[in-house]
Protein backbone atom coordinates (compact mmCIF):
# COMPACT_ATOMS: atom_id res chain seq x y z
CA UNK A 1 0.00 0.00 0.00
CA UNK A 2 3.11 2.58 0.93
CA UNK A 3 4.51 2.05 -2.32
CA UNK A 4 1.29 2.28 -4.46
CA UNK A 5 0.54 5.91 -2.51
CA UNK A 6 4.23 6.96 -3.57
CA UNK A 7 3.72 6.12 -7.04
CA UNK A 8 0.06 7.92 -7.24
CA UNK A 9 2.02 10.99 -5.60
CA UNK A 10 4.96 10.97 -7.27
CA UNK A 11 2.33 10.89 -10.95
CA UNK A 12 0.31 13.37 -9.72
CA UNK A 13 3.35 15.52 -8.94
CA UNK A 14 4.75 14.84 -12.32
CA UNK A 15 1.31 15.61 -14.14
CA UNK A 16 1.47 19.05 -12.20
CA UNK A 17 4.48 19.92 -13.12
CA UNK A 18 6.05 19.82 -9.60
CA UNK A 19 9.63 18.34 -9.51
CA UNK A 20 12.26 17.70 -6.92
CA UNK A 21 14.94 19.53 -9.62
CA UNK A 22 13.90 22.34 -11.08
CA UNK A 23 16.98 24.32 -12.40
CA UNK A 24 20.72 24.13 -13.45
CA UNK A 25 22.25 24.65 -9.94
CA UNK A 26 22.62 28.52 -9.40
CA UNK A 27 25.62 30.36 -7.64
CA UNK A 28 23.32 31.01 -4.53
CA UNK A 29 24.49 34.43 -4.63
CA UNK A 30 22.89 35.44 -7.78
CA UNK A 31 19.62 34.39 -6.23
CA UNK A 32 19.46 35.10 -2.58
CA UNK A 33 17.67 38.71 -3.14
CA UNK A 34 15.59 39.95 -5.57
CA UNK A 35 18.53 42.74 -6.27
CA UNK A 36 20.83 39.79 -6.47
CA UNK A 37 18.43 37.72 -9.34
CA UNK A 38 18.03 41.05 -11.40
CA UNK A 39 21.55 42.09 -11.13
CA UNK A 40 22.64 38.59 -12.88
CA UNK A 41 20.04 38.45 -15.37
CA UNK A 42 21.25 41.38 -16.78
CA UNK A 43 25.21 40.94 -16.65
CA UNK A 44 24.70 37.37 -17.69
CA UNK A 45 23.30 39.14 -21.10
CA UNK A 46 25.67 41.61 -21.33
CA UNK A 47 29.40 41.64 -22.85
CA UNK A 48 31.31 42.99 -25.45
CA UNK A 49 31.74 41.20 -28.99
CA UNK A 50 33.17 37.94 -29.19
CA UNK A 51 32.83 37.17 -25.79
CA UNK A 52 30.89 33.91 -24.76
CA UNK A 53 28.28 34.45 -22.15
CA UNK A 54 27.93 31.87 -19.38
CA UNK A 55 24.46 30.01 -20.59
CA UNK A 56 24.08 27.80 -17.84
CA UNK A 57 24.01 30.82 -15.32
CA UNK A 58 20.99 32.17 -17.27
CA UNK A 59 19.26 28.76 -16.85
CA UNK A 60 20.05 28.23 -13.44
CA UNK A 61 17.96 31.87 -12.87
CA UNK A 62 14.74 30.53 -14.44
CA UNK A 63 12.36 27.90 -13.23
CA UNK A 64 12.35 25.06 -16.36
CA UNK A 65 8.76 26.62 -17.28
CA UNK A 66 9.52 30.23 -17.69
CA UNK A 67 8.56 32.05 -20.61
CA UNK A 68 10.25 34.78 -22.21
CA UNK A 69 8.12 36.84 -24.21
CA UNK A 70 9.06 40.04 -26.55
CA UNK A 71 6.60 41.87 -28.34
CA UNK A 72 7.27 42.92 -31.61
CA UNK A 73 6.30 45.05 -34.74
CA UNK A 74 5.32 42.68 -37.68
CA UNK A 75 5.88 43.20 -40.87
CA UNK A 76 2.12 45.21 -41.97
CA UNK A 77 2.84 47.09 -38.28
CA UNK A 78 0.95 45.20 -36.46
CA UNK A 79 1.93 44.37 -32.71
CA UNK A 80 2.98 40.53 -32.49
CA UNK A 81 4.42 38.49 -29.61
CA UNK A 82 6.97 35.65 -29.52
CA UNK A 83 6.79 33.57 -27.14
CA UNK A 84 10.24 31.82 -25.72
CA UNK A 85 11.52 29.22 -23.40
CA UNK A 86 14.96 30.27 -22.09
CA UNK A 87 16.69 27.81 -24.31
CA UNK A 88 14.36 29.43 -27.35
CA UNK A 89 15.92 32.62 -26.21
CA UNK A 90 19.76 31.69 -26.09
CA UNK A 91 19.40 29.96 -29.45
CA UNK A 92 17.80 32.61 -31.31
CA UNK A 93 19.55 35.73 -29.49
CA UNK A 94 22.81 34.04 -27.98
CA UNK A 95 24.91 34.64 -31.39
CA UNK A 96 23.68 37.56 -31.95
CA UNK A 97 24.70 39.07 -28.98
CA UNK A 98 28.22 37.49 -28.87
CA UNK A 99 28.57 38.70 -32.73
CA UNK A 100 27.66 42.44 -32.13
CA UNK A 101 28.54 43.25 -28.52
CA UNK A 102 25.44 43.85 -25.87
CA UNK A 103 25.48 45.55 -22.46
CA UNK A 104 21.64 45.99 -21.02
CA UNK A 105 21.81 47.98 -17.73
CA UNK A 106 18.61 48.55 -15.48
CA UNK A 107 18.17 52.42 -14.85
CA UNK A 108 15.24 52.34 -13.20
CA UNK A 109 12.81 49.83 -11.48
CA UNK A 110 9.45 49.66 -9.88
CA UNK A 111 9.06 46.80 -7.53
CA UNK A 112 6.17 45.24 -5.76
CA UNK A 113 6.07 42.13 -3.41
CA UNK A 114 3.74 40.27 -1.63
CA UNK A 115 4.59 37.06 0.20
CA UNK A 116 7.03 35.05 -2.15
CA UNK A 117 5.86 36.35 -5.34
CA UNK A 118 7.06 39.81 -6.99
CA UNK A 119 7.01 41.79 -9.91
CA UNK A 120 9.57 44.57 -11.27
CA UNK A 121 8.94 46.92 -13.83
CA UNK A 122 12.38 47.30 -15.07
CA UNK A 123 13.61 50.10 -17.69
CA UNK A 124 16.63 49.34 -19.34
CA UNK A 125 18.62 50.31 -21.63
CA UNK A 126 21.28 48.88 -24.35
CA UNK A 127 23.97 49.61 -25.91
CA UNK A 128 26.78 47.87 -28.08
CA UNK A 129 30.01 48.60 -25.98
CA UNK A 130 29.81 49.44 -22.51
CA UNK A 131 31.62 53.08 -23.05
CA UNK A 132 29.07 53.99 -25.77
CA UNK A 133 27.65 57.06 -24.94
CA UNK A 134 23.93 56.59 -25.93
CA UNK A 135 21.71 53.56 -25.72
CA UNK A 136 20.63 52.01 -29.02
CA UNK A 137 17.70 50.76 -27.61
CA UNK A 138 15.58 51.40 -24.34
CA UNK A 139 12.30 49.39 -23.14
CA UNK A 140 10.81 47.62 -19.73
CA UNK A 141 10.99 44.42 -18.71
CA UNK A 142 8.11 42.90 -16.86
CA UNK A 143 9.75 40.35 -14.66
CA UNK A 144 7.79 38.07 -12.23
CA UNK A 145 9.54 36.45 -9.47
CA UNK A 146 9.37 33.33 -7.16
CA UNK A 147 10.76 32.47 -3.63
CA UNK A 148 10.45 28.88 -2.90
CA UNK A 149 11.76 29.61 0.73
CA UNK A 150 15.32 28.92 -0.60
CA UNK A 151 15.87 31.27 -3.21
CA UNK A 152 14.46 33.46 -6.01
CA UNK A 153 13.13 32.53 -9.32
CA UNK A 154 12.61 34.01 -12.31
CA UNK A 155 8.97 33.01 -13.78
CA UNK A 156 8.57 35.06 -16.57
CA UNK A 157 10.19 38.64 -18.79
CA UNK A 158 7.56 40.02 -20.72
CA UNK A 159 9.47 42.83 -22.85
CA UNK A 160 8.81 46.34 -25.20
CA UNK A 161 11.23 47.97 -26.83
CA UNK A 162 10.53 52.12 -26.61
CA UNK A 163 9.39 53.15 -30.17
CA UNK A 164 8.41 56.76 -31.25
CA UNK A 165 4.88 55.59 -31.04
CA UNK A 166 5.66 54.28 -26.99
CA UNK A 167 7.98 56.37 -25.74
CA UNK A 168 9.11 55.26 -21.80
CA UNK A 169 6.71 56.87 -19.42
CA UNK A 170 8.54 59.38 -17.16
CA UNK A 171 7.42 57.02 -14.24
CA UNK A 172 9.81 54.69 -15.20
CA UNK A 173 12.88 56.67 -15.46
CA UNK A 174 15.25 57.61 -13.26
CA UNK A 175 14.37 60.58 -11.36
Amino acid sequence: MRILTTIILMTTMQLFGFSQTDSTAANPKDVESIDAIMKALYDVISGPAGQTRNWNRMRSLFLPEAKMVATVSGQMGEIVKRVMTVEDYITRNGPVLEKNGFFEQEIFRKQEVYGRIAHCFSTYAAKRNADDATPFMRGINSIQLYNDGKRWWILSIFWQSESKDTPLPKEYLQQ
